[in-house]
C-alpha cells in the first residue's frame, strides 16, 4: 500500500479459521523485514506445525535462520485464508482514503483485527438464532470494553 507516495507493505498472520492473529508494517519485503515479523510471532504464540506463505523468497530466507524451513507450506491455493482476511480491511482502508502516516497504518491494521475478529461469526456453519444470540453477546461484550 502507499502512503504518502512511498510503497509500505503489511505483514498478516492469520490462523486457521481465519483470525487475525498479528499485523506490522514495513518500508520493506525483504528478509529483514520477514525475520522481524516471524520473531516477533514466534515470541507471542510459540512455535507452529505449518506456516503457509506465498512464493516469496524472503520468507524462506528467513524460516532458514529460525530453522522451520521443513514447516512451510508453498501453494497455488494454499494462503487463500490469509488473501480472504485481507478483503475487510483493504474496503475500510478505500473507505478512508488511505493512510498518511506508517504509525496511523499499524494502529488501524491492529485495532481493526481485534474488532473484525471479536464480531466476525461464520454465519454459513450455524443456525439463525445462534448466530443472532452470538452477535448480541459480542455486542455486549463490546460496548463493557469500550465504555
Amino acid at each position: 500500500m502507499k502512503i504518502n507516495g512511498e510503497m509500505h507493505y503489511l505483514w498478516r498472520a492469520v490462523d486457521h479459521e481465519g483470525e487475525v492473529l498479528e499485523s506490522f508494517a514495513s518500508k520493506t519485503r525483504d528478509k529483514a523485514a520477514a525475520l522481524k515479523f516471524m520473531k516477533k510471532l514466534m515470541k507471542r504464540y510459540g512455535r507452529v506445525k505449518v506456516i503457509t506463505t506465498d512464493g516469496l523468497r524472503s520468507y524462506k530466507a528467513a524460516m532458514k535462520e529460525l530453522g522451520n524451513t521443513e514447516k512451510q507450506e508453498v501453494g497455488r491455493w494454499a494462503n487463500n485464508r490469509v488473501e480472504n482476511s485481507h478483503q475487510p480491511f483493504r474496503r475500510r482502508e478505500r473507505a478512508m482514503l488511505r493512510f498518511r502516516q506508517m504509525k496511523t497504518l499499524q494502529k488501524f491494521s491492529s485495532v481493526h483485527a481485534a474488532f473484525h475478529n471479536h464480531f466476525n461469526q461464520d454465519r454459513h456453519l450455524i443456525s439463525r438464532e445462534t448466530y443472532k444470540a452470538q452477535r448480541s453477546a459480542a455486542l455486549a461484550e463490546w460496548k463493557t470494553l469500550a465504555g
